[in-house]
């Protein structure tokens, strides 16, 4: 019985964001020629609806432990699921979010991204990618924009702690900003790579801030056991444990 409520409270969620998904993209794009605040205005209201459907449609509640100012620094966050890949325009007023060059294929949607601000991170791209995403992460913190990392580079499940891809070292290096650490159990509620979604309480929790300049393993290990500050204490010690 509990299966068959979450699948057709998960039917609902899932029409509903397809339908608001597309609005939003042929609205973000619509204003691409008109006004650049446009695309972030249809951009926040995408986020604000994932948001209500979240809670009304899947009965999920959000936490936030911690505070996420709005500065130019580097967040990096734990990547349970999508769920906080959707939320960041709801965390911060207009993030910097290094998300797969792939992404920016999709018809309309990429469009109205690549116009937005994030930045395409294309992991075979060699110096010439490398180069052109610093610029990109150099440009939004003059700006004022935060950067948003997922520096384990995909989705893992709830439980598990992989070790930080490299890119997050050359990030940290090359950018020289101070880092917050957020950690999320998105993937409890909301499992990644599957359709059923469950009612709970997501979690935010906000790491201390780790400086700029620190040595690669110092600032590696900081940011990996405050990004998995919700999961079992097991997980560092293996990279993977857990069925949670």
């Amino acid at each position: 019985m509990r299966y068959t409520i979450a699948l057709f409270r998960s039917i609902l969620f899932w029409i509903a964001f397809f339908v608001m998904s597309s609005i939003s993209s042929i609205g973000g794009v619509i204003a691409l020629p008109i006004s650049h605040r446009g695309t972030i205005f249809f951009v926040r209201i995408w986020a604000q609806a994932h948001r209500i459907f979240c809670r009304f449609l899947l009965g999920q509640t959000i936490v936030v432990e911690g505070e996420m100012p709005d500065i130019p620094v580097l967040y990096v966050f734990k990547h349970e699921s999508a769920f906080e890949t959707v939320e960041q325009p709801m965390l911060f007023k207009h993030p910097a979010v290094f998300a797969k060059e792939e992404l920016f294929s999709i018809p309309v949607w990429g469009q109205a991204a690549r116009f937005y601000g994030l930045i395409p991170v294309d992991r075979d791209g060699g110096g010439k990618a490398m180069r052109a995403m610093l610029g990109a992460a150099k440009a939004a913190l003059t700006a004022g924009r935060p950067l948003v990392l997922f520096a384990e580079g995909t989705r893992v499940p709830h439980g598990q702690a992989p070790q930080l891809r490299p890119g997050f070292a050359g990030m940290y290096r090359l950018l020289n900003v101070p880092v917050i650490p957020v950690a999320v159990n998105s993937g409890l509620a909301f499992p990644p790579r599957r359709w059923v979604k469950w009612p709970g309480t997501i979690t935010y929790k906000v790491g201390e801030t780790i400086p700029a300049g620190l040595p690669r393993e110092e600032a590696e290990a900081r940011v990996r056991v405050a990004i998995n500050a919700l999961n079992p204490p097991e997980a560092l010690l293996t990279g993977e444990t857990s069925n949670t």
